[in-house]
C-alpha cells in the first residue's frame, strides 16, 4: 500500500493503458451530453414562447415582487412584449406545425385581451380626481 513508508506506489503499462480508456470513455459521454443539451430536451417554439409570455404577465402587473407585494404594470413594456410575440409570429410563418401556430394565436389572443382589460381599467383611474381609489383596490397618490 502506498501510505506505507517503505512501499512505493508502481504504475505500470497496462494501468497507464487502462486509466486512457477510461479518460476516453468519459470524455466521449460527455461529449454525447453536451450534444443532447446536457441531457434536458431540445429547445422548442413553445418554450420561447413562454418566456416572452413571462415577460408580457410581469409588465401586466401578474408577478408578484419580492416581499411579496404586487408589482405594478408597466403598459408600454407589455406592449412592446406583446409586439415582439407579433414579430415571432410574423417571422416564423409558414415555419410553424398547426400545433405551433395555434399556440401562438392563442396566445396572442389571450395576451392583447389582457392589456386591453387592464389599459381600460387604468384609463378611469387616471382620470379620477386626485385622492380618488383606483380600480383594483389601490388608492391614488395621497
Amino acid at each position: 500500500m502506498p501510505d506505507q513508508p517503505d512501499q512505493k506506489l508502481i504504475i505500470d503499462s497496462d494501468w497507464k493503458a487502462e486509466a486512457q480508456r477510461e479518460k476516453e470513455r468519459l470524455a466521449e459521454a460527455e461529449r454525447k451530453t453536451s450534444q443532447s443539451g446536457g441531457g434536458a430536451h431540445e429547445p422548442r417554439f413553445a418554450d420561447l414562447l413562454n418566456l416572452l409570455v413571462m415577460q408580457v404577465m410581469a409588465s401586466l402587473g401578474g408577478m408578484v415582487g419580492p416581499g411579496g407585494q404586487a408589482m405594478p404594470p408597466d403598459l408600454a413594456a407589455a406592449r412592446y412584449f406583446i409586439d415582439l410575440v407579433e414579430y415571432l409570429g410574423r417571422k416564423t410563418q409558414g415555419n410553424l406545425s398547426p400545433e405551433e401556430k395555434n399556440l401562438l394565436d392563442q396566445v396572442l389572443y389571450e395576451l392583447r385581451m389582457e392589456f386591453v382589460r387592464l389599459t381600460g381599467m387604468m384609463a378611469p383611474a387616471a382620470t379620477a380626481p386626485q385622492g380618488a381609489a383606483k380600480p383594483g383596490g389601490f388608492a391614488a397618490d395621497r
